[in-house]
C-alpha cells in the first residue's frame, strides 16, 4: 500500500470521533523521520506502508492516519497510525531573559536545532528544548542554567536552519 496523503490524526476531535472503535496499528519513527517525504515502514502488526507525501506537504506529526479500512460485516475497521518515539532531549529554563539570551546566543552559535515553548505549553514554563547532547549539557552545568533531561515525543522534528555565512 503506498500513502499519498494523511486522512486526519487521532489527536483532532474530528478524526478521533470518525474512527472511533476501529483497531489500530502503529507504525512507530523517530522523531527525525517526522520530516521525510518518502519511508518504507511496518506496522507493528507487520503491514508494510510506502509513504510518498507530495512537496509541500506537512510533516508528519504523532496521531496522524495512514491508512484507514471501513468496518465490514461485525468486523471493526482498521486505521494506521503514526506513533513517534520519545526523543532524548535537554529541557532548559532559564530564569531571567538575560540568562535565556545568553544561552540562546551561545547554543545557537553552535547550530544547535532548538524548539521554544511558552508557559501554556506541555512544559508549564518559557523553555527551550533540544537533543541530548553531553558538551550542550556541560556548558549548562558550566554556567548554572537551570535544565532537565527527559524523554519526550517531540510534536515537531528538529531541523537544521538554512544559513550562510
Amino acid at each position: 500500500m503506498i500513502v499519498t496523503e494523511i486522512l486526519g490524526n487521532v489527536h483532532d476531535g474530528g478524526a478521533s470521533a470518525a474512527y472511533e472503535g476501529h483497531h489500530r496499528e502503529r507504525v512507530v519513527l523517530p522523531s527525525a523521520d517526522l520530516a521525510r517525504r518518502i519511508l518504507r515502514v511496518r506496522s507493528d502488526h507487520g503491514t508494510e506502508l510506502g509513504i510518498r507525501l507530495p512537496a509541500g506537504a506537512p510533516d508528519l506529526r504523532d496521531g496522524d492516519i495512514l491508512a484507514a479500512q471501513p468496518p465490514e460485516g461485525d468486523s471493526r475497521g482498521n486505521v494506521i497510525v503514526v506513533s513517534v518515539e520519545a526523543t532524548d532531549v535537554l529541557v532548559i529554563a532559564p530564569r531571567t531573559i538575560g540568562e535565556a539570551l545568553f544561552a540562546a546566543h551561545s547554543l545557537g552559535n553552535r547550530h544547535l536545532q532548538a524548539q521554544f515553548f511558552d508557559a501554556t505549553s506541555e512544559y508549564g514554563a518559557e523553555v527551550m528544548v533540544c537533543q541530548y547532547d553531553h558538551t550542550v549539557q556541560d556548558f549548562l552545568d558550566r554556567h548554572g542554567i537551570p535544565f532537565s533531561r527527559e524523554e519526550r515525543v517531540m510534536a515537531v522534528p528538529f531541523r537544521h536552519a538554512e544559513h550562510t555565512h
